[in-house]
């Protein structure tokens, strides 16, 4: 069994950031705020990434299965996502990005989960492209967000975090700790490997930052994902990724391999790699996992967490 636990899909990018709104151009560009960007290689005239296509990658490169989130860069799609995860219920399992603040919160939370099944909640909280963007002041272990943790461990979801870089405003190592012990029967997910400074690798401050964080995966309920490794190098790391693999390394020692789970970021990561080369980084590089931790970080961890018994 082989998930990857961090993919998107959506049929045109209309999402809102900090530094202004994002639009589908074409062949894989997009507009964000006053600038056009290469989001995606250009195999589309359009730029979009459907349900279909991310299936079509997942069984050219042998993944079974697939975590759906969402995020403010891509912009919402709870139906489309919902429509998915109904189509290829064996295949998706469907998130949703609720904005805390929003006035209708609670409605949507109640229709994201009761009406479409989603079994994950995502906050993105970089200061980039998430909450914090917004909400300088934001902290996600206030009143504001309780209710949530409360209703997703009471329904048995899954909250997934991307915390953003060290330094920054979004990286709240302590408030997630003490929303992990509050909280001890919630399954928490920091995305990203709590996004190692791969660019700056020499860096002391920076990897303690990140070292701190990754501690939280001694905690029983607090797992990471890989995704996005390669996109954190200077100038996007090669293939086979030895700084991104460097770092999974180091997350191993520090919490084990059972508390890390696979996933790409796709469709954004595939301007660094093939879907199959961000799945052999691990699946065919690695040498210092063993067979069972491959196993273990390519799909077994996200049964646990995503697909509990």
């Amino acid at each position: 069994m082989i998930i990857d636990a961090h993919a998107h899909i959506m049929t045109a990018v209309r999402g809102q950031t900090a530094t202004g709104a994002t639009r589908s151009l074409s062949w894989g560009r997009v507009r964000w705020g006053d600038e056009a960007i290469q989001l995606l290689p250009p195999f589309n005239e359009t730029t979009s990434f459907s349900a279909e296509a991310l299936l079509a990658q997942m069984d050219w490169a042998g993944v079974d299965r697939a975590v759906l989130l969402q995020g403010p860069f891509y912009g919402e799609a709870n139906a489309y996502v919902a429509s998915a995860v109904k189509r290829w219920p064996d295949r998706f399992l469907g998130a949703f990005a609720p904005d805390p603040r929003a006035p209708d919160v609670e409605r949507q939370f109640d229709q994201c989960v009761d009406e479409y099944g989603f079994r994950v909640v995502k906050f993105e909280l970089t200061e980039t492209t998430g909450l914090t963007g917004h909400y300088p002041d934001l902290d996600i272990d206030s009143a504001e967000f309780h209710w949530i943790y409360e209703e997703a461990q009471r329904r048995n979801l899954v909250v997934t975090f991307d915390l953003g870089k060290p330094g920054s405003a979004s990286y709240q190592t302590d408030n997630v700790a003490a929303v992990a012990r509050r909280y001890p029967a919630l399954n928490i997910v920091i995305a990203h490997l709590a996004q190692p400074p791969i660019a700056r690798p020499d860096n002391d401050a920076l990897n303690a930052d990140w070292a701190g964080q990754i501690l939280l995966g001694r905690l029983p309920n607090v797992h990471f994902d890989t995704s996005a490794l390669p996109a954190y190098a200077s100038n996007y790391d090669e293939y086979p990724y030895v700084l991104a693999q460097d770092y999974i390394r180091r997350a191993v020692e520090l919490i084990g391999a059972d508390k890390i789970m696979w996933g790409t970021d796709v469709p954004g990561l595939l301007t660094s790699g093939s879907y199959r080369q961000l799945l052999n980084m691990i699946r065919a590089h690695c040498a210092f996992l063993s067979a069972e931790q491959k196993a273990q970080i390519l799909g077994r961890n996200a049964a646990r967490v995503y697909w509990p018994a």
